[in-house]
């Protein structure tokens, strides 16, 4: 893929209400300099076995006091006030929990604004969701939240998850959903006898560079909400778990390692929807979103946990933090097609290039092409891919891109549906075509392709078959790190990153697949 000043425009960024952020959201780095380090090996040995010690032991010493007060609860007794003993029991976890945060090194907490009573809001909608420590505010309310069914079987901290009245959501139950949307919609609609429900709306960790799409399960019920931002203002970020970056346990402990850590709350106004996000909970979502990202100021972007599924995908071609993929696959979702079901469609279009070969189209020949009406996705799609801004476009390169965002992990049936459309009649290809495909296929402006070509054609023919790729590419699993990218990627490729089987951090996704659908009204297909 190409960057013109269009795509460039559409892809670093730069527009509050549509562009992406300056960064990747989902990637954290972290470097030291020597004075960092000599103090994080000083306090390794030091601070760290103290306040761990002291964090495990708060948490042990809360768990017989919420088993007690968890015993016989049975829902009607859920929705009465507290007992006199259940609230001095409430009153002792908390003190533990804030004994807990502040071994941690989170000395003092600062929360501005009023926390709205549960008659005023029944859900907190909290962002942006960076990290475990995002549990923070959780411990100072003991709002409920949304769990995975399985947290309440971990011990100690399932126990202390029961206790705070969590929304379970089941792996297992496919239906699960739903139900969970339901049961958030008649605590909300309870006039205040449930606990606040708080929900972290993203439904994944981010760097906190920008606020990414709300999942729209918070806004269904259609009843007001306080919108609740997170700041971690600290010199040194070690708080942040994205999924490519530090792990959970070196997050905790380079934190403990820090003498202080600071945390921000700010409970803002009660939003208050109006009729019409009441029928449209993505738009708001959106709403409430754009309010909590100027009080952060920071932008929101269109990305989504699916896009960062796509950014992270264990594939041999891992995209680099300012791929254009990202943007194109927001553009994709904004016609109304879903990546994950598009290989049939994928099929279609590559048979259709391959008829076409080197012959380029203009905006028209492509809406016609896809069998969509020109509108202005469709032109941010054709500029992504216009090199020299003369309005055509090859169609090999929106073949291939398709390709990425539908099967990201694999890379080898990419490139090779990329060889079958470069290839000449003898099925190969040069270095130019190779530099074209690999590109495209990691959403770059530029790329040196020129020591793997060498590396393939091992007999200096000056072009490559696909069976010649595929078997260094087998021989050689980290071609990319090795050829491609090593300098610019250097830094990235050494970091963690974790599993992508569910989103990471305290809150986990329960927004039907229905509601994730009407993100906004759908373009008809030409007949």
């Amino acid at each position: 893929m190409k960057l013109s000043s269009r795509g460039r425009g559409c892809c670093a960024g730069g527009s509050r209400e549509r562009g992406p952020p300056p960064r990747s959201p989902f990637v954290h780095q972290l470097r030291f300099s020597p004075l960092q380090k000599a103090k994080i090996a000083f306090m390794t040995l030091t601070l760290f076995p103290i306040r761990l010690f002291f964090a495990a032991f708060m948490m042990l010493l809360a768990w017989p006091f919420a088993f007690i007060a968890s015993m016989g609860s049975d829902e009607q007794e859920l929705e009465k006030p507290l007992s006199w003993w259940r609230k001095i029991v409430d009153i002792l976890l908390k003190a533990i929990m804030r004994m807990m945060w502040l071994a941690g090194g989170f000395h003092w907490i600062n929360v501005k604004g009023r926390r709205a009573l549960p008659a005023e809001a029944a859900i907190l909608t909290v962002a942006p969701h960076s990290s475990y420590f995002d549990a923070i505010p959780v411990t100072m309310t003991f709002a409920s939240i949304v769990m995975k069914a399985e947290s309440k079987d971990i011990p100690v901290w399932g126990t202390l998850i029961k206790y705070i009245r969590p929304v379970f959501v089941s792996r297992s139950d496919q239906d699960s959903r739903r139900k969970t949307v339901e049961e958030i919609k008649r605590r909300a609609q309870s006039d205040g006898k449930w606990p606040q429900i708080m929900i972290f709306p993203e439904g994944t960790c981010t760097n906190r560079s920008c606020l990414i799409t709300f999942k729209p399960g918070a806004f269904i019920p259609g009843v007001p909400v306080q919108p609740v931002v997170l700041r971690y203002p600290n010199k040194l970020d070690t708080i942040t778990w994205t999924w490519q970056g530090p792990g959970a346990f070196e997050i905790l402990w380079l934190t403990l390692c820090q003498f202080h850590n600071s945390v921000e709350i700010e409970f803002l106004p009660v939003y208050i929807p109006s009729e019409e996000e009441r029928k449209n909970p993505v738009l708001y979502a959106n709403n409430v979103r754009r309010v909590m990202a100027e009080a952060l100021g920071v932008p929101v972007t269109d990305y989504t946990f699916e896009d960062c599924q796509l950014a992270l995908a264990e594939g041999q071609l891992r995209l680099p933090s300012d791929t254009c993929l990202l943007e194109f696959a927001k553009l994709v979702r904004s016609l109304g097609l879903k990546p994950e079901t598009l290989e049939d469609d994928l099929d279609k279009y590559a048979a259709s290039a391959m008829k076409m070969k080197k012959e380029k189209v203009n905006l028209k020949e492509f809406s016609a092409y896809l069998e969509f009406p020109v509108s202005q996705t469709l032109e941010s799609m054709f500029a992504l891919f216009d090199e020299n801004e003369n309005g055509v476009i090859d169609i090999r390169e929106f073949v291939i891109a398709l390709s990425v965002v539908c099967k990201p992990s694999k890379t080898l049936e990419t490139i090779q549906l990329a060889f079958q459309l470069y290839q000449s009649e003898g099925g190969t290809v040069t270095e130019e075509d190779l530099a074209h495909i690999l590109k495209t296929a990691m959403g770059v402006s530029q790329i040196d392709v020129t020591h793997l070509f060498r590396a393939v054609d091992e007999e200096e023919k000056g072009k490559i078959t696909y069976d010649d790729f595929y078997t260094f590419a087998v021989l050689h699993p980290h071609f990319a790190e090795e050829y491609l990218y090593a300098d610019q990627m250097g830094a990235e490729s050494d970091l963690k990153t974790s599993s992508l089987s569910a989103p990471n951090g305290i809150c986990t996704d329960f927004s039907p697949d229905s509601a994730g659908d009407r993100r906004r009204p759908l373009q008809k297909k030409l007949n």
